[in-house]
């Protein structure tokens, strides 16, 4: 054991463009010796700079359906990429994932085909495995600081994850006996979910409020049936219940209960706030009341929530021409690709350059693939109508130019270059901001400016005792991953304050 510490130690402190092979060669060897019954895979695999291809639907297939893209990895191609796993000693990646997983741990359980004790690892830190797996932004996270990056593509992290996560056994999970204290969380969304989880697992009676039919919160209305199937979340969403933990749908708090009335009268002990950021934000142009031109979310919302897709479904949606999408991130992305599902030809039109596109590279690819257009560096100033339709929309070209100021480049129009473009539908998808039904409803909350709550960094506590509040209505729009870390650390908090308070015991 000692000898392959130290060989774990100087494999990490001695990679470099010179030596990665080589030292990828002594990891393979000391793998394929930890057991004689696992079959050995070629070395080649684990020696290659990049990744194990993932299986997806070619592109003439999948716009003609909603049918997941990526296909995921089989036993063969996960056992490959697992190989490619250094096991690091410092384990960079787990400090760079939001959540802590122990990634170099779970990787091994894929090589070990264990898929049960790798998911063991993967539950213990993230509520939603499947689900990041699929949307999570590794390649900004996790795989940013995989050491195999450095020298090629780093491990695939999250098809790892959504592996191991799929196809693993169903596990009795658990929990501590019941403390009798009741907690309260406002919003089914990613962060409400982890939150509850942490809090069934420590023994508390949680109930989840959810203002929509079905729990999910962004995950169910914002992230498309090819990204993210609905019955992956709903199996996530079942792990919970099966917790003990209650879903209240169509109750909106603020409305039909009051956060006071929670507290005072339904004798929750703690309330925790996720609520998101579900309120468009809009361009503030002429035309953006016409017919034909939608909010991202709410074209998001007819499509993925009450599947305006599907011939069943009556749901009213718009089946444009000619669709044009405004923005750069992966609500835009998304949004086209569902338009051109519809049978619509996108262009997306972004004020900025391609490399500063917020949204996933990998979806920037697919969008492509799946015959998208781009026009980059261009801003809409007007949207036309005809007969009451909207026709065109007129942009101006945008460049850099130097600010006195400061250092860095300043995005400007410039005057006199403007451009039209036909189309019969536009898709705004410029960002969010948090819905104001709590705030409307609670005075001792604080909120900053811009509507969200103001919490304190650490423990997320709000200006309201025993009210807690984290994912986006605290940051503004985020991913799924920086709100399953505050749903966690407000659980973690609201523990500790009730046993401060006496609601607990040790």
């Amino acid at each position: 054991m000692e000898k392959n510490k130290i060989m774990k130690i100087n494999i990490e402190e001695n990679i470099n463009k010179n030596n990665v092979e080589k030292e990828n060669e002594k990891i393979y060897e000391m793998k394929n010796k930890k057991s004689s019954t696992d079959k050995k895979v070629d070395k080649k695999i684990n020696l290659s700079k990049t990744q194990t291809p993932m299986p997806m639907l070619p592109p003439e297939e999948r716009i003609k359906n909603f049918d997941e893209v990526a296909i995921g990895y089989d036993a063969i191609s996960a056992k490959n990429e697992s190989l490619r796993c250094l096991n690091c000693v410092n384990k960079p990646c787990v400090a760079m994932c939001p959540v802590n997983i122990d990634i170099p741990e779970f990787i091994n359980q894929i090589y070990r085909n264990d898929l049960d004790k790798a998911y063991s690892v993967l539950y213990k830190s993230n509520a939603l495995p499947s689900v990041c797996g699929r949307v999570c932004p590794q390649e900004k996270q996790c795989q940013m600081a995989c050491v195999r990056g450095k020298n090629g593509e780093p491990v695939a992290i999250g098809r790892l994850e959504r592996y191991a996560a799929d196809n693993h056994n169903k596990m009795k999970l658990e929990i501590k006996k019941s403390n009798g204290c009741k907690i309260a969380v406002v919003g089914s969304g990613p962060s409400g979910l982890a939150c509850a989880r942490e809090l069934a697992f420590l023994g508390y009676s949680v109930t989840i409020f959810e203002a929509l039919h079905s729990p999910g919160g962004v995950m169910l209305y914002g992230i498309p049936e090819f990204r993210l199937p609905k019955k992956i979340l709903e199996k996530e969403i079942d792990e919970l219940i099966n917790l003990g933990v209650n879903i209240q749908t169509n109750t909106v708090i603020g409305k039909t209960i009051s956060i006071d009335n929670l507290i005072n009268n339904f004798n929750y002990k703690a309330v925790y706030i996720s609520t998101g950021a579900g309120v468009p934000k809009f361009l503030g142009i002429s035309g953006e009341s016409l017919p034909g031109v939608y909010s991202a979310n709410e074209f998001l919302t007819r499509i993925n929530l009450m599947r305006a897709y599907l011939k069943e479904y009556d749901t009213p949606i718009l089946k444009p021409k000619n669709t044009i999408v405004i923005g750069g991130g992966n609500v835009a992305i998304d949004a086209a690709r569902c338009a051109r599902r519809l049978g619509s030809e996108v262009t997306v039109v972004y004020r900025r350059t391609e490399l500063e596109m917020p949204a996933r590279k990998e979806e920037i690819t697919h969008a492509k693939e799946e015959g998208v257009k781009f026009i980059f560096l261009s801003n809409p100033i007007k949207i036309l109508a005809h007969d009451g339709k909207v026709n065109n929309i007129k942009c101006i070209k945008m460049k850099y130019i130097e600010d006195e100021n400061s250092k860095e480049k300043k995005l400007c129009e410039i005057k006199g270059k403007t451009f039209d473009l036909a189309t019969d539908c536009v898709i705004v998808a410029i960002g969010t901001s948090p819905n104001s039904t709590i705030k409307g409803n609670c005075n001792e909350i604080e909120f900053d400016e811009s509507g969200k709550i103001k919490t304190d960094s650490e423990t997320l506590r709000t200006s309201k005792s025993r009210v807690y509040a984290g994912g986006d209505i605290v940051t503004g729009s985020a991913t799924v991953i920086l709100a399953l870390k505050h749903g966690k650390k407000a659980a973690m908090s609201i523990h500790k304050d009730m046993i401060a308070l006496g609601d607990v015991s040790i």
